[in-house]
């Protein structure tokens, strides 16, 4: 079972990109200061041009 597993994810990443461009990291950073105090903020993600994926912290 775990061949199995491990076949289906080489062959996942190996179409990753197959049929369009392929995905491209992408982050922000960010520090800012208000009349609240000092906050910070940072953000992930992954864009291929039309579709785009992210994850904010």
């Amino acid at each position: 079972m775990t061949r199995l597993a491990l076949i289906g994810v080489f062959v996942a990443l190996a179409a990753c990109g197959a049929d369009g461009p392929p995905m491209t990291p992408n982050t922000n950073l960010g520090l800012s200061l208000g009349t609240g105090g000092l906050s910070t903020s940072a953000s992930v993600g992954a864009s291929n041009g039309m579709f785009s994926v992210g994850l904010g912290l």
